[in-house]
This record gives C-alpha cells, structure tokens and sequence, in this order.
C-alpha cells in the first residue's frame, strides 16, 4: 500500500478528477465571493430557511396534548376519514403507553379518535390513558363515545363498570373540583 501524499481524488460526472484539496479551496472561495456580495453566509441571510414550512416551535401551554418527545408540533391539522393514519396514531400511543409516557400516548390516542371518529378501541385506550393522568370526566366521555360506537363490544361490560365507578368518584369530590358550584354560569 502506498503511503498518503494528501492529493485524493474526487470524480465529479464522468471522467473529470480533481484532487480534494482543490475541492475544498473552490468551495471555500465560492463561500467567500458569496459573503462579499451578500454581507452574511449564504443560509444564514434568511431565517426561515431555518424551520420547515407549517412547524412552529412547541407551544408552552397548550390545552391539547402535545407529544412530550417530539420537537416540532403542527400549527393547524385538518382531518378527514384517514382509518390507515388512524391505526397508526394508534400504534404509536400504544407505544407510548409501554413507555410509560401517558401524556403522549393520550395525545396519540386523540390524534387517531379525529382521524377516524368510530375508531371505538382508540377512544377505549384513551380512556384509559386519561384515567390514568388523573382525568376522570375527560375518561368518562371518551368511555361514553367507545359505548355508543360498541355499545355490545368485547370491552363493553368492563367499560360500563369503570365508568360507574368514575362517575362515583366524580360525585365523592368537592364542589370546586368537580366545576358544579351552585349559582355559577358556565
């Protein structure tokens, strides 16, 4: 084996060879001509060459869920009937629910109920997840859509006994917990 000399060479369409140290300078003096004429580095002139069209940073306080281990979150979505995303939202949440990360799996579980409204086991699993977060009205209305979707489902019974017991544990708290306070409009 020959001993490194510094000339590698670089093939560009075919046939043409130049040496990766002369690659290098006509990339560097391009960048520099550039900068000159321009005032600033080529991808820096424009700050939303930087973020990908329709992303936005993740909000700080947002009342939907927002998925805990992604960077990005998606200004406006506007669903249609998408059973094949649905399944696979729903895949992710049960991903997220292995993990431990019911936040995000509630917000998978979500995302897949808006694709596909009579996704019963979506709305079942989120249930679930929000009983979880220490949600109970929220679980009970998404028990409540799984029983009008199925109401003789495989789950159907055992829904209907958690719901019970939700809606005991709704009525066993104070007032101001429970949003019911006498004389106030909602």
């Amino acid at each position: 084996m020959a001993p490194w000399n510094g000339w590698v060479e670089i093939r560009i369409g075919t046939g043409f060879r130049i040496s990766r140290t002369l690659a290098i300078l006509t990339t560097v003096r391009a960048i520099a001509l550039s900068v000159l004429l321009l005032g600033s580095p080529p991808m820096l002139a424009d700050e939303t060459a930087r973020t990908p069209e329709g992303f936005s940073e993740r909000p700080d306080a947002s009342p939907e869920f927002v998925d805990e281990d992604e960077d990005y979150a998606p200004r406006q979505q506007t669903y249609a009937f998408n059973p094949v995303q649905a399944r696979n939202e729903l895949k992710v949440g049960i991903y997220y629910t292995k993990k431990g990360s019911h936040k995000a799996a509630a917000g998978r579980y979500l995302e897949a109920t808006r694709w596909d409204t009579n996704f019963g086991e979506a709305y079942w699993r989120l249930g679930m997840a929000r009983e979880r977060l220490g949600q109970p009205k929220e679980a009970l209305e998404a028990y409540a859509n799984y029983l009008a979707i199925e109401p003789r489902g495989k789950k159907a019974s055992q829904i209907r006994t958690r719901a019970e017991k939700l809606r005991k544990s709704i009525a066993s708290l104070p007032l101001a917990a429970r949003d019911e306070q006498p004389g106030r409009v909602p």
